[in-house]
């Protein structure tokens, strides 16, 4: 089975109806230069709603009728490529659907290891990735920086704030719930975590960091943005990931009414994509790993089974109901 998109949620909150699920078998011809791909995991991502919009400008444009993507784990069934052969792990942009046929100039060989799928989405993939270079490369955390992070309890804000940890920061997460909020401190070793359903971020931000933000992570952009660009510290870095807030949302946001506190503070505030680090991707994984065999990282994600599941896992997403990385096993 598979599913593909049958509407542009453009400006609103996703719908079952954006999608169509198809039953019908693929006619999946192999073309030299292509693998054929057993689906075995997906990534949610916020950014697969910009790809159905078709308002991500750095992603391949999507069609109404089209596989919806997804960032996936594969086992290859059938080769037509020299550099993979039946057997092999791979990773890239695959789609909802049990079996795909790709390019393989666009997928990269993943280790076989236990947790494989897992890691390659998580820790070693895009979320773990995104969080080290944005935090290394931009945010240059110091020690003794305080660090806020919004979207705490998502697949990157989770691990910013322990790489933050990692770094000598004193971290502090912003979360939705006081069960996200507890995990945060209790397992993740974050210092403090704010419940921004149940407290005001921006008071309580003043009350636990009276100097300032040193280094702002936002995932999330709108008014909590705002608030905390009004807390930063005099040479703060403010490292814009994502805006889930706007995603959902019909027309242009307005920009921060704060954001001159950035020439106050002789602050910087940098937007960046993953791609940006491309060449140094290997780096990234190789420090993550070793991290997480010294145990100084912890790779949490939730794992939910069929890909009958897949719409409503990814609507899941939007609402803030996950903890860490949300993926979907398609297959064993």
């Amino acid at each position: 089975m598979r599913w593909k998109i049958a509407a542009r949620p453009i400006g609103r909150e996703l719908r079952i109806g954006d999608f169509e699920r198809d039953s019908a078998p693929p006619e999946l011809a192999l073309r030299e230069g292509a693998i054929r791909v057993q689906v075995l995991m997906l990534s949610c991502d916020p950014a697969q709603k910009g790809w159905m919009e078709n308002v991500a400008g750095y992603a391949a444009p999507t069609e109404i009728g089209g596989v919806m993507p997804a960032g996936g784990v594969g086992r290859v069934l059938e080769s037509r490529a020299a550099e993979f052969a039946p057997g092999d792990l791979v990773q890239g942009t695959l789609g909802w659907s049990d079996e795909m046929v790709v390019e393989a100039s666009a997928m990269r060989r993943v280790r076989d290891e236990p947790d494989a799928p897992r890691l390659a989405l998580g820790l070693l993939g895009s979320s773990g990735l995104t969080a080290y270079f944005g935090l290394a490369r931009i945010g240059v955390p110091q020690p003794g920086d305080t660090l806020v992070v919004t979207g705490a309890g998502g697949g990157v804000g989770s691990i910013v704030g322990q790489i933050g940890k990692i770094a000598g920061c004193r971290v502090i997460g912003l979360a939705g719930g006081a069960d996200k909020c507890r995990w945060l401190t209790d397992e993740l070793g974050f210092d403090h975590a704010i419940d921004y359903k149940a407290e005001n971020p921006k008071q309580r931000v003043r009350e636990l960091a009276p100097g300032g933000i040193d280094v702002l992570w936002d995932n999330v952009g709108g008014q909590m943005l705002d608030d905390l660009l009004a807390r930063i510290a005099r040479k703060a870095r403010v490292v814009i990931c994502g805006g889930i807030a706007r995603y959902q949302q019909g027309g242009r946001p307005p920009g921060p009414a704060s954001y001159f506190n950035i020439v106050f503070k002789s602050a910087r505030m940098e937007g960046f994509l993953l791609s940006d680090f491309a060449d140094d991707h290997d780096i990234g994984r190789d420090r993550l790993r070793t991290w997480l065999a010294e145990k100084r990282i912890v790779q949490r994600d939730e794992v939910v089974d069929g890909l009958e599941n897949a719409p409503q896992t990814l609507m899941r997403l939007f609402r803030g109901e996950n903890r860490g990385k949300l993926l979907i096993r398609v297959a064993d």
